[in-house]
């Protein structure tokens, strides 16, 4: 930018088409790193700590599919993704994938606080949020690109004439153009944020849940910015104020006739389990002992507490996960958290049971195959390989975005002799993980003992010739 106010030469015509460009090039890179809508959802996933948990992710779908229907977007219902995040957050890239860091989870004392940020989600996409903000984000570019090359026009007329004035004031309408567009972007955000709280509140009167939890999720947003709100300029937010929001619902929310209905308490019950859970396992075991004292006899302490056991002692940690399961025999994340201790403590054949265990209460579960799978792979029986295969394919079958099931679908393969395969598994993993350019060469190298045409060489030659879609010039 100086440099344009400060040009030392009478600019010719092509060296005005450079500042033209120059304009247009600041502009475009200055709207990229607006809204995180713009950018490119495969590359946001890639680049999140996302967290695999069954148990969440079943409670978190059970919260999400009455609030999906009542939105009228059950037929593609978007697939929810936990984030290693314990910041109270969530979004939407597209209308495929909502985003939650585990911080909301952690944060919530009850469901009904979770399910208005779900519904406050499923607003942004039932309303078409997202396509309209990238013609709004276009229109506001277009505003800053327009102020920028008449700037520049005149800052360069200024440096032709002489005229110092001339020259600052172009200079001013570049800065100013791109304030004016960020602002116009901004507002037309603000909007469609409280929008999708009016939705949210729909979607909450239509199955029957009161709104006090997404009342409750602004009402603690409001006093974190307690302080920060009295210097911050409003026009200059892209969500409005959390005070303001909790204002504009507080009346329409009161006036359901569901708003002094309690949660349920299953899903209190589930709520205060996976709460426990990922505290334990994302915090160290002290941390999780001082959240979860001996004191503390409810079942989710004492699921916290196993949890911190195995984070610590391992395998020996085994005897405090029995006590748990024979609290609730029938709870198949118990046996789940005892395959992983005796797995993660050097003895996978032991943990082979208890995955099987986890299996027969909830069959479909493909974390649960994938835990079987990684077990009789781990094992290092040569008559457990084939099971795992199968094991392992069905996993992938159910969820094809987990690395972990092909890398020990690769290891089976390979200790079967059965290179190609296993390192076209490799080549399918390095894709889910985003890791093209090593994804193309195991691939190329199946390809070269796979016979031509048969669906696992069309499969190797879809990752070999794969282009990634180009991402947006972060400049």
């Amino acid at each position: 930018m100086p440099r344009l106010v400060s040009a030392p030469a009478l600019p010719d015509r092509q060296s005005g088409a450079r500042l033209v460009r120059k304009a247009v090039a600041l502009a475009c890179s200055a709207a990229i790193a607006l809204p995180m809508a713009i950018t490119p959802a495969h590359a946001q996933s890639r680049n999140l700590p996302v967290v695999r948990d069954a148990e969440a992710e079943s409670l978190l779908k059970d919260y999400a599919t009455p609030i999906f229907k009542a939105a009228g977007i059950a037929h593609s219902e978007p697939e929810i993704i936990l984030v290693n995040d314990k910041s109270f957050n969530a979004f939407v890239p597209d209308s495929r994938r909502m985003f939650i860091n585990i911080g909301v989870l952690l944060e919530a004392e009850t469901p009904g606080e979770v399910i208005g940020v779900i519904a406050h989600e499923t607003g942004h996409i039932a309303g078409r949020h997202l396509v309209r903000l990238r013609s709004a984000a276009a229109n506001a570019q277009i505003v800053a690109v327009i102020g920028m090359i008449l700037g520049a026009g005149a800052a360069a007329a200024g440096a032709a004439t002489g005229s110092g004035q001339a020259a600052s004031g172009g200079a001013a309408a570049i800065l100013g153009s791109g304030s004016v567009g960020q602002r116009s972007l901004l507002a037309y955000q603000r909007g469609e944020e409280a929008a999708a709280d009016r939705a949210a509140l729909k979607y909450l009167e239509a199955t029957g849940q009161s709104p006090r939890g997404m009342l409750k999720t602004f009402e603690r947003m409001a006093e974190q910015q307690f302080f920060t709100r009295q210097y911050a300029d409003p026009y200059a937010q892209s969500h409005p104020m959390a005070q303001e929001r909790f204002n504009g619902l507080l009346n329409e929310a009161q006036q359901s006739k569901y708003y002094d209905q309690p949660d349920d308490y299953v899903l209190q019950y589930r709520h205060d389990q996976v709460r426990a859970k990922l505290l334990a396992f994302t915090s160290h075991p002290s941390a999780t002992l001082r959240a979860f004292p001996r004191s503390d006899k409810s079942p989710a302490a004492e699921y916290a507490r196993a949890i911190a056991a195995m984070n610590s002692r391992g395998k020996s940690a085994v005897k405090e996960i029995d006590a748990l399961i024979r609290t609730q025999p029938n709870n198949p994340y118990y046996y789940e958290l005892k395959g992983q201790a005796l797995l993660e403590g050097g003895d996978p054949k032991a943990a082979i049971a208890p995955f099987r265990k986890a299996l027969s209460f909830k069959p479909n579960e493909p974390q649960f195959l994938v835990w079987l799978g990684y077990a009789l792979v781990g094992a290092n029986e040569p008559s457990y390989l084939p099971e795992a295969e199968r094991v392992l394919k069905e996993a992938i079958q159910r969820d094809p975005n987990s690395g972990v099931a092909y890398s020990q679908l690769a290891i089976a393969h390979g200790r079967q002799g059965e290179r190609p395969e296993a390192d076209l598994a490799t080549a399918k993993g390095l894709m889910v993980r985003g890791d093209f350019e090593a994804a193309r060469r195991y691939a190329a190298r199946a390809q070269q003992s796979l016979k031509r045409g048969t669906p696992a060489w069309l499969q190797a030659d879809d990752i070999v010739a794969y282009k990634p879609p180009d991402l947006p010039n972060s400049r």
